[in-house]
């Protein structure tokens, strides 16, 4: 005997559920109050920007000077005399170094500006020039005569600079700036054990050891980084001032200075200044132009392959794929100070997922 079947019950139809808010119009008035305040959040971090800048600085300063502040409480002086010491030493290395070198480079700037006329004057007469003219079109003298003209004329000079009261304006908010820099990086170095002792208590007792020990290996490795780029930075800036010498190029301490200058953002300022060198001496001798181009870009093989990783890889050890995103990350948010900063970050970074994420995720079964 068969079974019959029993009807398909058809499933109800479901209406979509409804939230109804309790009291809609005190919901509605905290949200409008939490946006506001958000708002009011951001536009204060906007309006602090400079002064997170300087901050971030002076902590960055900090903790690449305390390694040598560890070094001479090594040698049986106290920590207070090591502090002295150390600032000593590094106020009076800088002001050689500028007492030195701003009367030759403001020499050199003012040499190099009276001398672009005639820099493009000569370019203009050079074989090279006939030859991408033949390429381009009778355009690129042209071309050519209008840069000479917006060069030579000082007004535009001045538009490019802001004017006189600009200048002065950024010259006074550099020095305040710089000021204010120094007193903050000396309170973060003398009180920076008591720093790191209040945010270790921060965490659980059971945590505290490792925290401590991840803190050492990041003060370490930002006073390491820092030492390797100044190293290698100064290594690029003579090795700039030695070719342009030796080929006969214009301006070799101008070049010098702006080789120390760039060559601190990693990776990308030697590429950056490999560009503007060889412009610059492409106007003074297309064939020495071509000689220094070819030669420092043996330099930066050279740089990238042997001189970085003996330098650096104690200091800091990542992939060179994040080294260059990082660098693009901090230049975008912080301008130079991101570019400079984004190496020991992104260190800490990876230090922080290495000892911590990936062990909490092996530990998952």
């Amino acid at each position: 005997m068969r079974r019959r079947r029993q009807p398909a019950i058809e499933p109800e139809n479901r209406r979509p559920r409804m939230i109804v808010v309790g009291r809609p119009l005190r919901t509605g008035f905290l949200v409008t109050i939490g946006v506001l305040l958000a708002v009011a959040l951001g536009v204060a971090v906007s309006s602090l920007s400079t002064v997170l800048i300087y901050l971030l600085f002076a902590v960055f300063l900090a903790l690449a000077i305390e390694p040598a502040v560890k070094w001479c409480s090594r040698r049986g002086i106290s920590r207070p005399w090591a502090i002295v010491i150390v600032f000593a030493g590094v106020f009076v290395v800088l002001g050689g170094i500028l007492g030195f070198a701003i009367p030759i480079l403001v020499g050199q700037i003012a040499l190099f500006a009276r001398s672009v006329p005639a820099l493009i004057d000569e370019f203009a007469t050079s074989d090279l020039f006939h030859t991408l003219e033949g390429i381009f079109g009778p355009g690129l003298e042209g071309l050519l005569g209008d840069l000479q003209a917006f060069v030579a004329d000082p007004s535009n000079i001045a538009a490019i600079g802001g004017g006189a009261l600009k200048v002065g304006v950024s010259v006074a908010t550099g020095l305040s700036g710089a000021v204010i820099v120094i007193v903050l990086t000396l309170y973060f170095v003398a009180s920076l054990p008591s720093i790191k002792m209040s945010m270790y208590r921060l965490a659980p007792a059971r945590n505290r050891a490792r925290l401590s020990d991840m803190t050492e290996q990041i003060t370490d490795a930002i006073g390491g980084y820092t030492a390797g780029m100044v190293t290698l930075a100064f290594v690029n800036a003579i090795f700039t001032g030695l070719l342009y010498f030796v080929l006969g190029l214009p301006f070799p301490p101008l070049m010098m200075a702006a080789a120390f200058l760039l060559t601190l953002i990693p990776l990308v300022g030697s590429v950056l200044f490999w560009v503007i060198g060889s412009v610059l001496a492409l106007f003074a001798n297309p064939l020495n132009a071509l000689i220094f181009a070819i030669a420092y870009l043996v330099y930066m093989q050279i740089e990238a392959y042997v001189l970085t990783p003996r330098v650096m890889n104690k200091a800091v050890s990542i992939p060179g794929s994040l080294v260059v995103i990082g660098a693009l990350v901090g230049g975008t948010l912080l301008g130079l100070l991101g570019a400079l900063i984004a190496v020991p970050v992104t260190a800490s970074i990876l230090l922080i997922i290495k000892q911590i994420w990936i062990p909490a995720q092996d530990a998952r079964v």
